[in-house]
């Protein structure tokens, strides 16, 4: 693995989950390290009885249905072996989207611009939800541009104290995504999941 690539993938998290979703997280991350991929989300729902959605992506932020195939293949005996969701489940593996989630101090950079929401742990100035443009970061918090501020009033929020960052739908980030796609036949949104059922030897796809 090349320095660059090393350093794409060591990058830590800011944002993680909690519970559950953090111990298949813990598993999940250094799996897709090796394939030179890296985690932006673990999510557990009782979808199809129960779903563990991982999301991840290459270093050009893209994940393809081949990507997805390799990760679950991967994944999946790890998985079989550690056990972190009790019972039967549906393993899901998807590209991050178009309107993804943050979650690394270089989305907020590589993002400036665009317009995100975010939820904070805590209050800021009297209230947790943000919703406004992209700034990028100053030290360890993300500079953003208060949409409902008449005067274009910046706030800093501490990323650490996010509970949820992610990018709005906007007809600028689809040109963006558009311009930055290599494959010019891919879904805008950049999706491919791979449905994976620990008990089923012939994983289906989700197109």
């Amino acid at each position: 693995m090349n320095d660059e690539l090393t350093t794409f993938t060591a990058e830590p998290r800011l944002i993680i989950e909690p519970g559950r979703a953090a111990r298949v997280a813990s598993i999940a991350e250094p799996v897709l390290a090796g394939l030179g991929y890296r985690l932006v989300r673990v999510r557990i729902s009782a979808a199809a009885g129960c779903t563990v959605q991982i999301m991840a992506e290459r270093p050009d932020g893209t994940m393809s249905i081949e990507d997805c195939e390799a990760v679950s293949r991967a994944l999946s005996p790890v998985f079989d072996v550690t056990d972190p969701v009790e019972g039967a489940y549906r393993l899901e593996i998807s590209s991050p989207g178009i309107d993804r989630p943050l979650v690394r101090r270089s989305d907020f950079d590589r993002y400036a611009g665009h317009a995100a929401h975010i939820e904070m742990t805590a209050l800021i100035d009297g209230r947790k939800r943000f919703r406004g443009q992209l700034l990028g970061t100053e030290g360890d918090s993300a500079r953003m541009r208060i949409a409902d501020a008449g005067d274009g009033t910046d706030v800093l929020l501490p990323i650490e104290e996010m509970s949820e960052a992610r990018l709005l739908l906007t007809d600028a980030l689809i040109s963006e995504s558009l311009r930055r796609s290599k494959h010019g036949d891919r879904d805008a949104r950049g999706n491919g999941d791979h449905g994976h059922n620990r008990h089923d030897p012939s994983p289906e796809h989700d197109q």
